[in-house]
């Protein structure tokens, strides 16, 4: 897979959200959101972002689409250049670039009928002559799940993973190769996660679709994932592939994630990390490796060098950590 080129590759991507303060509302510091983060993603993977909350994992997926202008950085889609593209020129390449958000209750116009949702992406990106476009949006209703006769109903006819589902048929309307899915089960009942998860996997089957999927839940990054990226404070801390990111985490960050699963098997012997002390803030974060003040193996070095994102020699290919100590910590079970 590493061998294509990248569908999309994120360079040294910042996203910094001024604070403003004093009498005249001069800038007086900033937000690190995102802070310096790169990677690829290639033509029909699925790379998932995981972190805790505020970590800037959503904010990587709007700096993508460039619904958040990045502070600096490079978000090569196609090796078009997403945050140097004049308005026009943005708005047909976002034609191949859609998003299904998190919240189905607020994400859908309540005044629209699911018809006039669909048809109205159509109509944007002039995908199908004005005649056909009903058609369309019928087929599209039914290729996620749903019911012909459901299209001249309003969102509130509908339940949470119905509206999840039109969401997604509007993502899809355009033809897109890249979905960035930001929460996208979050707000779902576990049993309807299920349902909207396998019908994305069957949707990146029959479309070859590639996926960004954006999480907080192990258990579902587990089950959709080809390759994980950990993001900590505005930084990525571990980036591997699925099987070796569970099976042979590096960072202790990551170890304390994964430890934090539910298993319904009661002979699984795991034990759970727990981190001391709170997230810190993202306005101004350690100096060194933004973990140090929870990490339960943290030196001195970790409280003064910030440590480089770097390919563990003992792993595949693909496998980068950023843990000055990576390699001879415990691995977690």
């Amino acid at each position: 897979m590493t061998a294509k080129q990248p569908l999309l590759q994120v360079k040294q991507l910042k996203q910094y959200f001024p604070i403003k303060g004093g009498f005249f509302g001069a800038t007086v510091n900033h937000v690190k959101a995102v802070d310096d983060i790169s990677f690829d993603v290639f033509e029909g993977e699925t790379l998932s972002i995981v972190g805790e909350s505020g970590c800037g994992k959503s904010t990587t997926g709007r700096s993508i689409l460039r619904l958040e202008q990045p502070t600096s950085g490079e978000v090569l889609f196609e090796n078009r250049n997403m945050t140097s593209l004049s308005r026009s020129e943005l708005r047909r390449t976002r034609k191949d670039l859609q998003v299904i958000f998190q919240d189905p209750y607020a994400s859908i116009n309540p005044r629209q009928t699911v018809a006039d949702v669909l048809m109205e992406a159509l109509s944007i990106q002039n995908i199908v002559p004005k005649e056909q476009r009903r058609e369309r949006a019928i087929s599209l209703l039914e290729t996620v799940g749903l019911a012909a006769y459901q299209i001249d109903r309003y969102p509130h006819e509908f339940s949470g993973g119905q509206r999840q589902r039109i969401g997604i048929a509007r993502a899809l309307a355009v033809n897109p190769k890249l979905i960035i899915c930001d929460e996208a089960v979050s707000a779902l009942d576990v049993s309807i996660q299920a349902q909207v998860i396998n019908l994305l996997k069957q949707l990146q089957r029959d479309f070859k679709l590639t996926y960004i999927f954006i999480s907080h839940d192990l258990g579902v990054v587990r089950h959709i994932s080809d390759r994980i990226i950990v993001m900590y404070l505005g930084k990525i801390v571990e980036i591997a592939d699925k099987k070796t990111l569970f099976e042979q985490p590096q960072h202790p960050y990551t170890q304390a994630l994964l430890s934090s699963i539910p298993t319904l098997d009661p002979k699984a012997k795991t034990q759970r990390i727990l981190l001391k002390g709170e997230v810190p803030s993202p306005i101004n974060p350690p100096q060194g490796c933004r973990f140090h003040t929870r990490c339960p193996y943290a030196q001195e070095r970790c409280r003064q060098e910030e440590p480089k994102l770097e390919q563990m020699e003992q792993s595949r290919k693909g496998h980068e950590v950023a843990c000055h100590f990576a390699g001879n910590l415990p691995v977690g079970s």
